[in-house]
């Protein structure tokens, strides 16, 4: 089975949050939906099934990530990745490319959400900009080549009281965008 791209989805989601929170030395805990965890591996499997592939997921990243823990959760997993993981992301990832400046523009409190899809611009000629008929979200942004990654961000720019405006994300793998059905 092949593991690189669970791997890589947990290691950007620790890099998100350490981007968002700072890096603080401590273990990490990500939740997943089982239907989630299915589409990062690519294969349709039981909740059983999923926990004997996890435990085999575990093994392959120790090296890494050091040693992970699962706790079995009403719709999937929460997976713990101990100290020593969340150190290697802090140690190993870039924090100064496209993601990190993505956060740092969120973070800023930004005039407009086009300031926002102007960083995709940046790392990419090949980023796809739809408006969304959501509630939710108004932009869907992606890179359409898959670099320098493979999500797929839900965008919402909001005027706050003062009227500066307040924008929002949430980022998902293509699967699992399609899924929910926005």
């Amino acid at each position: 089975m092949d593991f690189d791209r669970l791997e890589r989805n947990i290691c950007d989601n620790i890099l998100e949050a350490q981007l968002k929170l700072g890096y603080d030395g401590r273990p990490l805990s990500l939740n997943y939906t089982l239907s989630s965890l299915c589409h990062l591996l690519g294969k349709n499997m039981s909740a059983e099934d999923m926990q004997y592939a996890l435990f085999q997921f575990a093994l392959c990243t120790e090296p890494a990530l050091g040693e992970l823990s699962f706790r079995k959760t009403d719709t999937g997993y929460c997976i713990t990745i101990p100290s020593e993981g969340t150190s290697f992301v802090n140690e190993y990832y870039d924090k100064r490319g496209f993601i990190g400046e993505f956060i740092n523009k969120i973070r800023s409190h930004c005039s407009s959400a086009e300031e926002v899809i102007d960083i995709f611009r940046k790392y990419s000629d090949s980023v796809s900009v739809e408006e969304i008929d959501s509630d939710e979200f108004q932009y869907l942004v992606r890179f359409t080549d898959g670099i320098p990654d493979e999500y797929f961000y839900c965008i919402s720019a909001e005027e706050e009281i003062d009227g500066s405006i307040h924008v929002t994300y949430h980022r998902f793998i293509r699967e699992d965008y399609e899924e929910l059905g926005f």
